[in-house]
């Protein structure tokens, strides 16, 4: 059989992605679509590359090298990149393969000009575009001359910019092959970009166009500023005309060159508004066609357009799905629960079954639909109130939407102040109308309940395989709704909560001081979140007197460690103490709402860098004593409040009232974290059940790794399982053939949505509404955020993004994207928190506020704005940040 190497455009659809890469193929495919021009051309497909690889075998040694660099070494990078680029151009194309381009070229026109483009197998992909990151070569005229740059367009593959996107993209240098596109050459009077959705906002119904005059180069290139236009139902709604001084054209030799543009055209727009109504509607059936919102290459020509490049836009949010084609407004469940990364398939799907809200997916984030609740005056308020006191960027954001007047309905009230029917809620409970009294003995009961549930699913699950497993899980998921659920508990909650804002609003009102609460909770009891950082100081204590464990530590790279220790002097107390913080807290874990990500106990070497940070910087019995200290500083804020109060008019009713308050958010602010700890107790009991029915489809030839089952959502897994046992192959083969690929599918899909920063509040036109503070109280230069524990703090800033990267000093300051009750050991430590995620309830503000530390969260992008090691001062009654010199 003789290999193609030549393929006409006409002969490609987005199918052949492995023959002629992602732009031959979408060039194709676009070439299909009714009504859109494309210049006519061919590609040179993969296996030429493939030939011109095997004709020099020192290209795979070097790409061997290559995959073994250290990704940060730029400069081994360049070099290797640059080595591989020099023996790839030195090759002499095969005469089978020249002659078959030779010979296209003479059918299309050999000495016309030409386009010549490399096309790579990972490019214009839905999960990452790989734009300007392979090399494009215009007006190329001339057999020698297209020949000598397609070999520039293979070389072009290892360009260092390429290199390195491939490896943020989990992208193996190995895996990827290079196609060539070569096009007739089309001398455009204007160019540009079409964006069907607003690459800024997301919005889906909103399409925006850059275009200037003469090549589209110029603009990609940044020579010279485009005129862009805005068009929403079909209208250009705003636009940009820009002062276009220079163009690039095309020389009829070959090549480029830049020109001046006529002053008296300079400042003409490039399209007219029709124009650009026009080239929309074009780019929506593009649109259309490949089924997402696309980033369109245009070039008008004799008042037509013709299209040489589309492909996704692979920078937008997802939307959630919906059955209807009505508004829809949805808020991130991730940023009320300290987790905004994206979530493995098993992870929110468990998530989903187990909430006590419907819950919707969206680029592996979940997201409660609001608009039922927000569509009503009363439940609106309600909601909208709080949310303000949650997270005011949230609220921020909901009130932008709703100021545009036509985006949410108003809906009349079921009842006065009642939320609406319907199956959306808000994400946050209501305050109760009848606060339980101050009982030490509702949380000492509920906890109760908590441990006895907790147990009958320990001991019930034990005896449960296969379909029974997921028939018993689906009823545990029940029971685990009903405790969250209890009354009880969500009255205590709310206590807690309740007080707390009354004591900071009265507090503030009465004696003029901020954040008052901050300092009467510290120490509260029954936190089992504070308590758990405690914990580990006590786990250094023990580990502290034996220097030989201490060295053992701080090499340890293997999970097994623990058997190891016993070899040591004192290795077999340090262990049994190790086990036994495990025992207790070993279920949690960095965002341990994701089932799927590892606990403590399946990797205990997470903890490691706390207990040696905890042995370097506290002396023995730390952690009694911090807890004392808090305590009697509450006790003494408590009697200083009180005896101003009573100084005031009405003194003594403002201070029964006051100590009231303080007893109330001290018995219940603790049991605020315990809710939490509870179902990731239970959740560690789902998994360990599911990886054991894991093992079993791995033994079963089913899946390869236990780990694939993560990219399963429940019901796909419930359903391998079931085929798994069934009676016949042909129950089972259907299973087999799928779910790998599926799987792969989900890798890659996952891959691109680590890419992604979800938004507080998303439309359904696919709108990311961020949220501002829109105060002006704060000095110039600070980084704005919600004050959520008081004290001013001035420290080293450490940049922290996963816990087992912890290397802290006392006296540091944690700056990371979020802290969920995992992050509690390294509290112990630290002097002040800043946090990208967050509200004055979420984990991380009220251990903060547990330990005296001042913070500040929902500050956008501190981990970026902030150096690590950089010195800032941290305003945690005021909630702000300044950067120091």
């Amino acid at each position: 059989m003789i290999e193609q190497y030549v393929w006409d455009l006409q002969e490609i659809d987005e199918t052949r992605t492995a023959v002629v890469g992602g732009k031959g193929a979408h060039l194709g495919g676009l070439s299909r679509i009714e009504g859109v021009r494309v210049p006519g051309g061919f590609c040179v497909t993969t296996n030429a590359f493939r030939r011109i690889m095997e004709e020099a075998p020192s290209i795979a040694d070097r790409l061997d090298e290559l995959s073994r660099l250290n990704p940060d070494d730029r400069e081994a990078v360049r070099t290797l990149s640059a080595r591989i680029r020099e023996a790839i151009e030195g090759i002499t194309i095969p005469g089978d393969i020249a002659t078959a381009i030779t010979r296209e070229l003479a059918r299309s026109g050999a000495e016309a000009a030409y386009a010549v483009r490399s096309s790579a197998t990972a490019e214009d992909l839905p999960t990452a575009s790989f734009a300007g990151q392979q090399d494009t070569y215009l007006n190329v005229v001339g057999e020698t001359a297209i020949l000598r740059h397609i070999s520039r367009c293979w070389a072009s593959l290892f360009t260092e910019r390429a290199v390195t996107y491939r490896r943020r993209n989990g992208i193996d240098d190995r895996t990827v092959d290079m196609a060539v596109v070569v096009q007739r050459m089309v001398f455009p009077q204007a160019a540009g970009v079409l964006f069907t959705a607003d690459p800024v906002t997301g919005n889906r119904k909103v399409a925006t166009v850059d275009a200037g005059f003469g090549l589209g180069e110029a603009l990609v290139s940044g020579l010279v500023n485009p005129d862009v236009f805005t068009v929403r139902d079909g209208e250009v709604v705003a636009k940009t005309i820009a002062a276009k001084q220079r163009a690039l054209h095309a020389l009829p030799a070959g090549g480029t060159r830049e020109v001046a543009i006529d002053p008296r055209q300079q400042e003409q727009p490039a399209l007219t508004d029709a124009q650009v109504v026009r080239l929309v509607q074009l780019g929506r059936r593009i649109e259309a066609h490949f089924g997402r919102p696309q980033d369109i290459e245009w070039c008008l020509v004799d008042d037509g357009f013709e299209i040489v490049q589309s492909r996704p836009i692979t920078t937008l949010f997802p939307i959630p799905e919906a059955d209807d084609q009505e508004n829809h407004l949805y808020v991130s469940v991730g940023h009320q629960q300290m987790m905004t990364d994206p979530m493995k398939p098993l992870g929110f799907s468990m998530w989903q079954l187990t909430a006590m809200v419907p819950m919707q997916e969206a680029g592996g984030r979940l997201f409660v639909d609001v608009t039922r609740r927000m569509a009503s005056p009363a439940s609106r308020a309600a909601l909208l109130d709080i949310m303000g006191k949650g997270d005011p960027l949230v609220r921020d954001a909901l009130e932008t939407v709703l100021d545009r007047d036509d985006f949410v309905p108003t809906l009349p009230d079921t009842s006065p102040g009642a939320p609406p029917t319907g199956r959306a809620s808000a994400p946050i409970a209501s305050p109760p109308e009848n606060p339980i009294e101050t009982d030490p003995a509702v949380v000492t009961e509920l906890i109760e309940r908590s441990q006895v549930s907790i147990a009958a699913l320990e001991r019930d699950i034990r005896t449960k395989t296969g379909p029974a497993l997921f028939d018993f899980l689906l009823e545990a998921f029940e029971e685990h709704k009903r405790v969250l659920s209890d009354p009880l508990s969500m009255q205590a909650i709310m206590a807690g909560m309740e007080a707390t804002w009354w004591l900071n609003d009265k507090l503030q009102k009465w004696l003029g001081e901020k954040n008052a609460a901050d300092t009467l909770t510290l120490s509260a009891p029954d936190n089992v979140a504070s308590e758990m950082g405690l914990a580990l100081m006590d786990v250094a204590d023990v580990i502290r007197p034996y220097p030989e464990v201490v060295t053992f530590l701080q090499g340890v790279e293997d999970e097994g460690f623990l058997d190891d220790l016993a070899k040591l002097a004192g290795g077999t107390e340090a262990r049994e103490a190790i086990e036994a913080y495990l025992d207790r807290y070993g279920m949690r874990c960095v965002g341990e709402i994701d089932i799927t990500r590892p606990r403590w106990h399946e990797r205990p070497t997470t903890l490691v860098p706390a207990i040696l940070d905890n042995v370097r910087n506290f002396e023995p019995g730390a952690a009694a004593r911090r807890f004392e200290q808090g305590r009697q500083k509450a006790l003494k804020k408590e009697q200083d409040v009180l005896a101003r109060l009573r100084t005031l008019p009405d003194g003594d009713r403002k201070a029964d009232e006051t100590k009231r308050m303080i007893d109330r958010v001290r018995t219940f602010i603790g049991y605020r974290e315990y809710p939490k700890y509870g179902i990731i107790s239970r959740y560690f009991v789902y998994k360990q059940a599911l990886m054991e029915e894991a093992e079993r489809l791995v033994q079963a030839k089913v899946l390869p790794e236990k780990e694939d089952v993560f990219f399963l959502t429940f019901q796909e897994l419930h359903a391998v399982v079931r085929s798994n046992q069934g009676d016949g192959q042909s129950t089972r083969e259907p299973v087999r053939q799928s779910v790998p690929q599926l799987i792969r599918e989900r890798k890659d899909a996952f891959r691109s949505y680590q890419a992604l920063t979800p938004p507080r509040v998303l439309t359904s036109d696919g709108e990311a509404v961020s949220g501002a503070y829109r105060r002006d109280d704060v000095p110039a230069g600070a980084l704005v955020g919600l004050p959520v524990s008081a004290g001013t703090i001035e420290g080293r800033a450490r940049v922290i993004l996963d816990m087992g990267d912890a290397d802290l000093e006392a006296g540091d300051i944690l700056v990371t994207t979020f802290t969920d009750p995992s992050w509690s050991p390294l509290f112990v430590g630290i002097a002040g928190l800043v946090t990208e995620v967050g509200g004055l309830m979420t984990h991380g503000a009220v251990i903060a506020r547990e330990y005296g530390l001042p913070a500040v969260v929902g500050v956008a992008q501190a981990t970026r704005l902030i150096r690590d090691g950089q010195r800032i001062r941290v305003h945690g009654t005021d909630g702000y940040i300044e950067l120091l010199p």
